[in-house]
C-alpha cells in the first residue's frame, strides 16, 4: 500500500504529464505479462509518448486539478494510460496492432483528446488503428483524381494510332 506521500508524488507526476500531452489512452492490461508490457512500451518509446499505470482515482485526481473533466473511473478494470503529445491518427496503428497481438489480453479501452475534450470508443480508436498510413491515403487519393486523365489521355493515344 502506498503512502499519503507517494500517492501525491504520483498524483504531481500524472499533472505534469497532463501539462505535456495532447492526447490520453486508456487500455486494460489484466493478464499483460512483464515482457509484453515492456515490449509495448518499448514499440511506443519516443519523447512524446510515456506509457504509464496510475490508479484511476489518482488521476481522476489530477485531472481535476488540471481542469479536465472526464471521469477514468468509468472503466470497471485496471487502467494503464499512454500520456501523448502526438495526434489519434499517428498513436493508433501501433496499439491497435499491440492488442491484435496479444488477443484480448491487452484492451483499448477509449482515448481523451485534450485540446478538443472529446472522448474516442475503443471501437472508434481501433477503426482509427486500422487505416493506412497518411502517405498511403494521399497516394490513393492522387491515383483516383489522376485515373480519369490518364485514360483519357490513353483514348486519345489509341484514336491517334488508328488515324495513322
Amino acid at each position: 500500500m502506498k503512502t499519503k506521500a507517494q500517492k501525491t508524488e504520483q498524483i504531481k507526476q500524472a499533472e505534469q504529464l497532463l501539462a505535456k500531452s495532447r492526447l490520453l489512452v486508456f487500455a486494460d492490461f489484466t493478464g499483460l505479462s512483464v515482457a509484453g508490457f515492456q515490449k509495448l512500451k518499448k514499440s511506443l518509446k519516443t519523447s512524446l509518448n510515456i506509457f504509464q499505470v496510475v490508479k484511476k482515482r489518482l488521476l481522476k485526481i489530477a485531472f481535476k486539478n488540471q481542469g479536465i473533466e472526464f471521469d477514468p473511473v468509468q472503466f470497471e478494470s485496471q487502467v494503464a494510460t499512454l500520456f501523448s503529445a502526438e495526434d489519434l491518427t499517428d498513436i493508433a496503428a501501433p496499439i491497435y496492432k499491440f492488442s491484435k497481438e496479444t488477443k484480448n489480453v491487452f484492451k483499448i479501452l477509449g482515448a481523451y483528446d485534450l485540446n478538443d475534450k472529446k472522448f474516442f470508443s475503443a471501437d472508434e480508436v481501433k477503426f482509427i488503428g486500422q487505416l493506412p498510413p497518411r502517405e498511403v491515403l494521399l497516394a490513393q487519393l492522387v491515383s483516383m483524381i489522376s485515373s480519369p486523365l490518364r485514360q483519357f489521355l490513353f483514348v486519345l493515344n489509341e484514336k491517334a494510332k488508328r488515324s495513322q
